[in-house]
């Protein structure tokens, strides 16, 4: 039965003022350093491009994200990856830096590649789900955005398409569920809201999520084909489903991304899905959970160029 959850802020069934924000911001700890991110950007190979496509500006810090990209040609497809929407979710931002370092080189002349490695570095650095507003970037791909970082990613698809006439065929955005989604993060969510806190679980394994508006089962199974070569696929629970939702196809579920303002809508690309790794399980390690968000974004990039 939904109960209120047990929460340090706020008062149960009443959504958080600006004191109860204040409070939330106070409990916050940086824990680690974006500039790994930026080192790790600065280290990739010769070829790829680097370029600043936004700054992130808040009371207590100040952030430049960053884009890479290959050799950009007319005529071929043109794929986003995103990672470190969520800043929390490690892999999300390690495998998109896994997949620059290793294999990124092999796709020019193939396709055009737009990679954001971490999109919310504020969070990454303090290890949560939201930025310091208090609000979750992955609900806030809409116009207007009320996240900077959402704002950011935006800014930069709407230039490269006017620029480069891009009509991009692919996004993946990398993301990872974890145990803290329901020991921390959902709870924290009810609270914020004034909402019951409805307990869920967590799938134990690789899942994807398409588009319930523009559904690719082909496309997702030929992800997950290849990340079942490198760590397990989710299986769905005892009423067929994961993470609250039905399961479409085994390791697949649907959410109506434009709906939601999820960053897997922002591109409006035929060819979407956003990965969720669980990197809590005993079966898996972070370098399988980052080598599984690389192989995604080979399989799908393998998929857009298979007629190209």
């Amino acid at each position: 039965m939904p109960t209120f959850a047990e929460h340090p802020i706020g008062t149960p069934g009443q959504p958080w003022g600006s004191a109860e924000f204040d409070t939330w911001r106070a409990r916050q700890r940086v824990q680690r350093a974006y500039t790994d991110v930026l080192t790790a950007i600065a280290a990739l190979p010769e070829g790829l491009q680097r370029q600043r496509c936004g700054d992130i500006q808040y009371p207590d810090a100040h952030y430049a994200v960053w884009a890479v990209r290959n050799r950009w040609q007319a005529g071929l497809p043109w794929v986003l990856v995103t990672g470190g929407v969520h800043g929390y979710e490690t892999s999300g931002v390690w495998g998109a830096l896994h997949f620059l370092a290793t294999h990124a080189l092999e796709w020019d002349d193939r396709a055009n590649l737009l990679v954001l490695p971490c999109v919310s570095p504020w969070a990454y650095e303090r290890v949560h789900r939201w930025n310091w507003d208090g609000i979750d970037p992955n609900r806030s791909f809409k116009t207007p955005s009320p996240s900077q970082e959402s704002a950011a990613v935006m800014r930069l698809v709407a230039q490269v398409r006017q620029q480069w006439q891009a009509d991009f065929v692919a996004h993946v955005d990398l993301h990872e569920t974890t145990l803290s989604d329901e020991t921390e993060f959902r709870p924290a969510l009810a609270a914020r809201d004034g909402q019951p806190f409805v307990p869920g679980s967590i799938p134990d394994g690789f899942y994807l999520v398409d588009d319930s508006e523009n559904p690719q089962p082909a496309f997702q199974q030929a992800v997950l084909q290849a990340v079942a070569e490198v760590t397990h696929i989710a299986e769905a629970d005892a009423q067929g489903w994961l993470i609250g939702s039905p399961v479409a196809a085994p390791g697949v579920i649907r959410y109506p991304l434009k709906a939601l303002g999820l960053c897997a809508s922002v591109t409006g690309a035929r060819y979407t899905t956003t990965t969720e790794v669980f990197p809590d399980s005993p079966r898996t390690t972070p370098e399988r959970c980052n080598l599984a968000q690389a192989v995604a974004v080979q399989a799908a990039l393998r998929w857009v160029t298979a007629g190209a």
